[in-house]
């Protein structure tokens, strides 16, 4: 992918993925909409950026594969259980051979392999997680949350927000083998996660509004953390519950959006450490998600059903482009290159 895309795939709760046109001056414009999954919350792209793929967050969860045709349209070409309930995220190795999702209500992994045509083989790797936490509404029980895996595509880290966890697995062969567990304050309620250029890692809390950062061993897998601070300092009485976090262009920094706070705040991140820099308007209500591409960031304005834009400054800093897009509840942002 290049560092400025011209096409945004956006998941929403509202039973469609939006295909969004991307002007030369930044304008936004639906193009397009695929409606055949009941609510594709989560989008993730294969490495060859020929397919994508989708959570079906619902009782009980799914994998869909889409193929993308050269109009940008997305071809269904078919769905796989999750084995679980709410499946909540899903990532692509970096080798394009497996697609792994996080089952949210259940608590569990799962491995699906890619077959050359891009469509989901049965799976081949399961893992379930154990365990509660002190927040009794929310930590129950096992709520696996997100599954990203290292650059080098050795290991894949799983936040488990129901356990206080991040639990670091292999996949020899497809299957899911646990190298490690690395255990986060009571409550943090760990969300989502990045990997850092330097051997570093940075993870959101969502029940205690958090970023902590980590170093990792590519070796073991194993984390060590670093630094902790608030996910937010607009502190405006509001209980406040960080989405999604991603890296700038350069690794320097990191962009964390706050629900609740609607803002998203901007860190300087170097080796596992974590200083908070700048805080801007997420430009509407309950940022879910935002996406970082280049000198632009997107943010998916959930209750206030919109996409806003931003220009990145050369000081790191979010700039409102002034352009933004209604889409209904949008979930997830994936940026891409015209096929």
């Amino acid at each position: 992918m290049t560092s400025q895309p011209d096409l945004l795939y956006v998941g929403s709760y509202a039973g469609a993925i939006t295909t969004v046109e991307i002007g030369p001056d930044g304008d936004l414009t639906a193009i397009g909409s695929t409606t055949d999954t009941a609510c594709p919350s989560f989008l993730a792209a294969h490495p060859s950026g020929d397919f994508l793929y989708a959570v079906d967050e619902g009782d009980e969860g799914s994998v869909v594969a889409y193929a993308i045709r050269p109009d940008n349209d997305l071809e269904r070409l078919n769905a796989r259980p999750a084995d679980g309930s709410t499946t909540a995220h899903l990532t692509v190795d970096p080798s394009g051979k497996f697609v792994l999702s996080a089952n949210y209500g259940s608590g569990s992994v799962v491995v699906h392999p890619i077959n050359p045509d891009g469509s989901l083989g049965e799976r081949t790797g399961f893992a379930q997680h154990h365990g509660s936490g002190p927040e009794k509404e929310r930590q129950e029980g096992p709520h696996a949350h997100v599954v990203r895996f290292a650059p080098d595509g050795r290991y894949a880290l799983v936040a488990d927000l129901g356990t206080d966890e991040i639990i670091t697995y292999a996949l020899p062969g497809g299957a899911l083998e646990r190298v490690s567990a690395t255990k986060l304050p009571p409550g943090t309620g760990p969300r989502h996660l990045v990997f850092g250029p330097d051997k570093s890692v940075y993870a959101v809390g969502e029940l205690d509004s958090t970023i902590h950062g980590f170093a990792y061993d590519p070796e073991t897998g194993a984390l060590t953390e670093r630094d902790t601070c608030p996910a937010s300092v607009a502190g405006n009485g509001v209980r406040n519950y960080p989405s999604e976090i991603a890296l700038s262009a350069d690794g320097r920094f990191c962009y964390v959006a706050n629900r609740g706070d609607d803002v998203v705040t901007v860190f300087g991140i170097a080796g596992g450490s974590v200083s908070a820099k700048a805080e801007v308007s997420a430009g509407g209500q309950w940022p879910r998600h935002l996406a970082v591409a280049g000198d632009r960031l997107w943010v998916a304005n959930q209750n206030s059903g919109d996409l806003a834009a931003f220009v990145i400054d050369r000081f790191a800093i979010p700039r409102p482009s002034g352009k933004s897009l209604q889409v209904e509840a949008p979930a997830c942002i994936l940026p891409m290159v015209r096929k």
